[in-house]
């Protein structure tokens, strides 16, 4: 079970493959320990204070946020749907893994307005179908109204998008000028 405190979002079917045992023999085990199911993980996450985004309306962001600390990091999850795959191979198309990576960025800052000025991305592995992308992100650097910020997306334990951005906190008062 220490699988859940590096992705909390696996599910039992992903444990018992992991494990090499039936799915029942992890609710058993879950049961007894006292972990929640997934659900029940996720709306805990969900529930637990972190920092209210300033940069973006919440509907802005690209993915669910599930943790946020304005300045320092932040989680953001999305689950590949139907809708976000190519018909023919049911891989993900790549704007959807940048554009979690760049809103949960932007995200991050703690300023009313921050706008991205570039980002290093590298995309890993194809993701597919029904995979369960989690995103963190950590600021790297801040100087002025720079901040660096390191993205990181993985599915299960594997690494599939990394990237850095770079990112602007502006006034808004400087852009009526």
């Amino acid at each position: 079970m220490h699988a859940l405190n590096g992705d909390p979002f696996l599910t039992d079917g992903d444990l018992a493959n992991r494990c090499n045992v039936s799915i029942q023999t992890i609710r058993l085990d879950r049961m007894e320990l006292g972990i929640p199911e997934l659900r029940e993980r996720i709306k805990h996450m969900a529930e637990e204070k972190f920092d209210a985004v300033r940069s973006l309306a919440p509907e802005e962001v690209y993915g669910e946020v599930i943790d946020l600390q304005l300045d320092h990091s932040g989680t953001s999850i999305i689950e590949i749907m139907e809708d976000h795959v190519f018909e023919r191979n049911q891989i993900a198309r790549g704007h959807y893994l940048f554009a979690q990576a760049n809103s949960l960025a932007v995200a991050i800052v703690n300023s009313d307005l921050a706008l991205t000025k570039s980002a290093d991305i590298r995309f890993i592995r194809p993701v597919k179908l029904g995979e369960k992308c989690l995103a963190h992100a950590h600021v790297v650097a801040k100087k002025g109204q720079h901040i660096q910020i390191n993205i990181e997306t993985k599915v299960m334990d594997e690494t599939v998008f990394h990237g850095v951005f770079d990112v602007y906190c502006l006034e808004e008062d400087v852009l009526s000028k």
